[in-house]
């Protein structure tokens, strides 16, 4: 099966929102016929403990954390998928983002 479409999801804080949004566009991202900027996000409660030798953006090593965050969902071409990663890491602020990247099924396939 050839994967044309791919949902990006990924989690981060409300501040940092707007600059996901224009990396997103600027990698293509969101684009959907003739709209571009196409998101969809929600707030979730997010929780962690960062380990040792950690760095994280919020929370002390060894502690529980927990913070509302935004999760932020984005469907793209899938050429589109590594520039877009790419985007998302240069601006999310955490050390270890959370991507998920899911192949959507082409509906005229089916």
């Amino acid at each position: 099966m050839n994967v044309n479409r791919i949902k990006l999801e990924t989690y981060i804080p409300e501040t940092h929102l707007q600059a996901l949004r224009d990396a997103l566009r600027e990698a293509g991202a969101g684009k959907i016929g003739n709209y571009d900027s196409c998101m969809s996000y929600c707030r979730v409660t997010g929780t962690w403990r960062s380990l040792e030798g950690a760095n994280p953006h919020i929370g002390e090593v060894g502690t529980i954390s927990e913070e509302e965050e935004i999760k932020a969902e984005v469907v793209m071409d899938a050429e589109c998928a590594a520039k877009t990663v790419d985007a998302v890491r240069r601006v999310h602020p955490y050390e270890e983002p959370v991507i998920h990247l899911i192949p959507l099924l082409d509906l005229e396939a089916l």
